[in-house]
């Protein structure tokens, strides 16, 4: 069995020891560290991946430190639309699943969670009328992966998942970022604002910090990107749990990589070994005249027919033996980027069907500088912030989970258990220089 391993990430962009004061940065890091002890001590006490991973990110959808949850950003019109997303290598039908345009689920992590679970069930009803189950399916979500708006917040009610009114995402930074990106002339603002401020009026965090106290001064990072978690459990499944309040003042209605399978996340699991020829030639092969097969099969290996060995099967005297690999990643940044290269599935194909191709190296040339996500952006990198992104992941190679992680910007908030078992938490490339304060 592996020996469990997890990554957090809290949001990438633009970020500089400027505009991240060091106070700053010990506060994000004792919160990414919380995280992190919380859902290692799950992990050792047995806990499955996706319980740690859905878990972890709950933590950080309940922090308004970071941009999910209660720290969510505001849309043009002054709203919030959450999206999360969750995945597995394996054990679950569905595979994936995602939440979005939320705004009364407290913990969109939970609702993706439960649509996973439930859907071990989808389909066992019916789901096409005929007097059977409305909602679609036993499970609820039919065979559905991604459902959003009141769809599904109805079945995250009916589901007992916690509810609450709109303004409970409400915190004066992220409504002073979405004034000072718009001023007050979107439609609706007014009403918006008299509910925040009502909201605000005495509110304070079980940590005894007074949210309605503290204001924006406009030069301060505040995390743009979405929050994610990877995790492998000790029985070799791999989670990832992502969540994001999306970008700041995007339209309402907009879905980013967050939910989008492929984009934002990513997790799965393969068979490697050697390949032997068969005796029963490929289709194609039946096409070619007698004498030119191994003169084209030269140039066009297809033409032979090839099968994976089965699990310890010898071949010309010599035991093979076959071993799973799986990869799991979750994307932060600029979420059109990550949705326009595929950026999570692009990295994972890489790997898989590669040869001798790390994850590690595979994430480096997406996300990495000078990547796939930077040239996506063309002449507009460095100017809107087009591109600018990381991913976070694991690797599961030859029964032991290795930690990968990159990013294209200024930082990129991440922690993590190194492989001496040592704590770590970084924004920068380098440790925060703490030392030229």
């Amino acid at each position: 069995m592996p020996t469990p391993r997890l990554i957090i990430h809290g949001g990438a962009g633009a970020i500089t020891p400027t505009n991240l004061p060091y106070n700053t940065y010990l506060l994000y890091s004792a919160s990414l560290l919380e995280v992190n002890r919380s859902t290692s001590s799950r992990l050792a006490a047995g806990a499955s991946a996706l319980e740690a991973a859905t878990e972890a990110v709950r933590m950080m959808e309940d922090n308004p430190l970071f941009n999910c949850g209660k720290g969510a950003v505001f849309t043009r019109d002054g709203r919030v639309e959450l999206e999360a997303s969750v995945m597995t290598t394996n054990s679950y039908h569905k595979r994936a699943c995602a939440a979005v345009l939320l705004s009364h689920t407290k913990n969109p992590i939970l609702l993706a969670k439960q649509m996973l679970i439930r859907g071990q069930t989808d389909g066992s009803g019916s789901s096409n009328g005929g007097g059977g189950d409305p909602s679609g399916g036993a499970g609820g979500a039919q065979g559905h992966c991604v459902l959003g708006g009141p769809t599904v917040e109805k079945l995250a009610e009916e589901w007992g998942l916690e509810m609450v009114e709109e303004k409970y995402f409400w915190t004066r930074k992220r409504w002073e970022q979405h004034k000072r990106g718009l001023g007050m002339g979107v439609k609706g603002m007014e009403e918006n604002e008299k509910m925040a401020e009502a909201e605000a009026e005495d509110e304070r965090d079980e940590k005894g910090y007074w949210w309605n106290e503290e204001g924006w001064d406009g030069k301060e990072y505040l995390p743009q990107g979405t929050v994610g978690c990877v995790v492998l459990d000790r029985e070799g499944m791999m989670c990832v749990a992502t969540s994001t309040g999306g970008l700041t003042n995007k339209l309402s209605g907009r879905i980013g990589d967050t939910p989008s399978i492929g984009a934002g996340f990513w997790a799965e699991e393969w068979l490697e070994g050697r390949h032997k020829q068969l005796d029963v030639q490929a289709p194609l092969v039946s096409l070619v005249p007698d004498g030119l097969n191994d003169i084209l099969a030269g140039c066009l290996p297809g033409l032979r027919g090839y099968n994976l060995l089965a699990e310890d099967e010898s071949h010309d005297g010599k035991r093979i033996s076959n071993h799973v690999r799986a990869v799991a990643m979750s994307g932060t940044g600029n979420g059109d980027s990550f949705l326009r290269t595929a950026a999570t599935r692009t990295a994972a194909a890489m790997a898989r069907f590669q040869p001798g191709r790390s994850l590690a190296s595979a994430v480096q040339q997406i996300a990495g500088s000078g990547g796939e996500l930077q040239r996506s952006a063309g002449d507009r990198w460095g100017k809107t912030g087009e591109g600018e992104g990381g991913i976070i992941g694991i690797e599961l190679i030859n029964g032991r989970g290795k930690i990968v992680a990159d990013f294209n910007c200024g930082g990129m908030f991440r922690c993590w258990i190194d492989g001496e078992g040592n704590e770590r938490v970084k924004v920068f490339k380098e440790e925060y220089p703490s030392k030229t304060l």
